[in-house]
């Protein structure tokens, strides 16, 4: 893909000189509608984002024949994808909290999509490491922004809004892996060049569009005044935390085993991984559709603990059917059921933290997930050691974990924000 283009001047300089103005339809306002455009234009840069970030897992079994990687080593570049992505994004947040940095959205963009193309060129494991690292900051900086600002542009509906934001993410993480296992199966590894296309088309959209969305900035002082509402749950927010981390592991753990549980165990061909991981990670983006709304409507909570109970059934029954057609439905409702909650968590930890939205969606799509690549990394030496079943049956109890950690979550005292 050719590289991108340089902005127009003119449009470079508004998304600076307009970064400290809310966007049209923040939040605080009764009875007010979200802003469809700007959340369409978010949504479309969250999926190509997470188009990336989806298309890593996929490769693995591609990066452990290249390399001659061990589980824990393949593990580990999952590891430094995810930490690199998300462990830093409460710093982002922080930032974005103090003034909006709207900038960072295309130009993340942009380090993600190179990052990501480099890696089938990288010549060594540590080389490989160091792009993985790049295209997992771009991912960092672009969340905690683009969350704070669909949060500002959703309306009273938050979850409803959220997910619909989230949707392009989930859609992304799901498309990721049958294109990157299209584009390596079909030029080998330099086919990671082809992403380049898309990340770099939508960065020069976004930097182009982006300031016609946003108000003049006479409005950004009612907006402050409204975000400063409210005390924060610092015990309900490190509680939500843990259990975004358990179903992270989860998530996780099932998408990096499952492509070696049909190669190593099954003894699929290796072409099934892309459009398994696609059900699985595509059903989990369905879900995230259905979730928000549910939990404007019944609450967030309910969703929450809901989800974790009902995963840990399913991931068991997929292990024991060993792969037939019930294993690959059972697979589809645990994505679809784990993934449910996802922006609902999100919308649950801004209400724990109102005067601290960016701050709320770095620990949620940042640190708790961040955590969860920890877990991978554990969760492959476990596999090292006593074998890959041992590690996939941990992915089914988990769950059970995060259920019960859920449980104890109180009632957010923001209902605007929880839907309740």
């Amino acid at each position: 893909m050719a590289a991108m283009p340089d902005p127009a001047a003119h449009h470079a300089g508004r998304v600076v000189e307009l970064a400290e103005a809310p966007v049209a339809g923040s939040a605080g306002q009764t009875g007010e509608r979200p802003n469809a455009r700007a959340l369409a234009l978010l949504a479309w840069g969250h999926l190509v984002i997470d188009t990336h970030q989806g298309a890593l897992p996929a490769l693995l079994p591609f990066l452990k024949a290249a390399f001659g990687l061990s589980y824990t080593a393949a593990g580990t570049v999952l590891l430094v994808a995810t930490v690199a992505s998300s462990v830093i994004q409460p710093l982002f947040g922080y930032l974005s909290d103090r003034s909006a940095r709207r900038w960072l959205l295309p130009w993340s963009v942009v380090l993600t999509t190179l990052g990501l193309a480099l890696v089938g060129l990288a010549p060594t494991y540590g080389l490989l490491l160091v792009c993985v690292a790049a295209a997992g900051l771009g991912i960092a900086a672009y969340h905690p922004e683009g969350f704070k600002t669909a949060n500002q542009v959703a309306g009273d509906r938050k979850a409803t809004g959220l997910s619909f934001f989230s949707i392009g993410g989930n859609i992304g993480t799901a498309l990721g892996p049958p294109v990157i296992a299209a584009l390596v199966t079909t030029f080998g590894r330099p086919g990671t060049l082809g992403m380049l296309v898309p990340g770099l088309l939508t960065a020069g959209l976004i930097t182009a569009v982006l300031p016609s969305l946003v108000p003049p900035p006479a409005m950004a002082g009612a907006t402050r005044a409204g975000a400063g509402d409210g005390r924060d749950m610092r015990g309900a927010i490190a509680l939500l935390v843990a259990v975004v981390t358990v179903r992270s592991w989860t998530q996780l753990g099932l998408t990096a085993f499952i492509p070696f549980f049909y190669v190593d165990v099954l003894g699929a061909d290796p072409r099934i991984v892309g459009p398994l991981l696609f059900g699985f990670l595509g059903a989990g983006a369905l879900g995230t559709l259905v979730g928000g709304p549910i939990a404007d409507r019944w609450g967030g909570r309910r969703v929450v603990t809901g989800s974790m109970l009902v995963a840990a059934p399913l991931v068991a029954t997929f292990l024991w059917r060993q792969g037939d057609g019930l294993a690959v439905l059972c697979l589809l409702a645990a994505g679809f059921a784990l993934v449910s909650s996802f922006s609902v968590t999100v919308v649950l930890a801004q209400a724990y933290l109102p005067r601290r939205l960016g701050m709320a969606a770095g620990l949620m799509t940042g640190l708790a997930i961040g955590t969860g690549g920890i877990g991978v990394a554990l969760l492959g030496w476990v596999a090292d050691h006593w074998g890959l079943m041992t590690t996939l049956t941990l992915t089914a109890v988990l769950p059970l974990a995060g259920f019960t950690a859920a449980l104890a979550l109180p009632e957010p005292p923001l209902s605007p924000q929880t839907g309740r």
